[in-house]
């Protein structure tokens, strides 16, 4: 059986009030249940804005989002149930040690302590913490606070885990760990991934799908290899320069 889509975006508009310009200029967007989704664009494309608007935290000027089957305008609180964010900067109380941020996170989201406790160990173990597990998140690398900070938007397992440059900083080691079990956890789960990064070779081989955004439009969308086969290139990053430019962005 197919599904219909699971996030359905159309004519998405956002300006906000101090500028005279539109952040996004009409997005149309369709993704699939179990699909991971690229969000890619230069600094200032409108990405920032578009993933804020899926959590929750902007409303749109105007345009409609569908999020399993709800409206983004009607039922937020609903779909905040289904839905994991990783968000950029990390959101970890620096005094407590990692597990107990996690057990913190996991009573946010109403588990059970007989089902959180055995769940947060788990992750623990697959994300190489031992006993640091019990340090300080103040004291861990950066890498370590962003593992940390992944485990806290997958520990309640959403149907839809938003990741904004959730590998941004850290070492290639924690990078490659970090996205084999999203890999992983995609496949197991069936939960749909939508995700932003400026590491275009990552994007190409973690993408079942992307669209590429610049100045508030979606100038390309697809498969990677086919994006990159339609406009000639080698890699995906040569598709994001010959459509973005080689003008440098703040």
């Amino acid at each position: 059986m197919i599904l219909p889509p699971i996030i359905t975006v159309s004519q998405l508009y956002k300006r906000y009030p101090s500028s005279a310009t539109d952040a996004l200029k009409g997005i149309d967007l369709e993704v699939g249940h179990g699909e991971i989704f690229g969000l890619l664009g230069p600094n200032a494309a409108g990405k920032t804005t578009f993933f804020s608007i899926l959590c929750g935290l902007v409303k749109p000027t105007s345009g409609t989002v569908y999020i399993d089957g709800k409206s983004i305008e009607n039922d937020m609180e609903a779909i905040k149930k289904k839905m994991g964010v990783v968000p950029q900067d990390i959101a970890l109380y620096p005094t407590l040690s990692g597990r107990d941020n996690l057990l913190f996170f996991g009573r946010m989201y109403g588990l059970k302590p007989s089902e959180l406790k055995p769940r947060v160990d788990a992750l623990l173990d697959l994300f190489g913490f031992d006993e640091n597990r019990n340090q300080a998140v103040n004291k861990y690398s950066g890498g370590m606070k962003r593992r940390i900070n992944l485990l806290g938007g997958m520990l309640h397992e959403p149907n839809i885990l938003l990741l904004d440059e959730p590998t941004v900083g850290v070492d290639v080691q924690s990078r490659r760990a970090m996205m084999e079990h999203l890999k992983d956890w995609n496949e197991n789960k069936e939960s749909t991934i939508i995700y932003t990064s400026h590491h275009m070779e990552q994007a190409q081989q973690f993408c079942h799908k992307v669209a590429i955004v610049d100045e508030g439009i979606i100038v390309a969308k697809g498969k990677p290899n086919e994006l990159i086969k339609e406009h000639d290139c080698n890699s995906l990053e040569e598709v994001f320069i010959k459509l973005t430019g080689k003008k440098l962005r703040d």
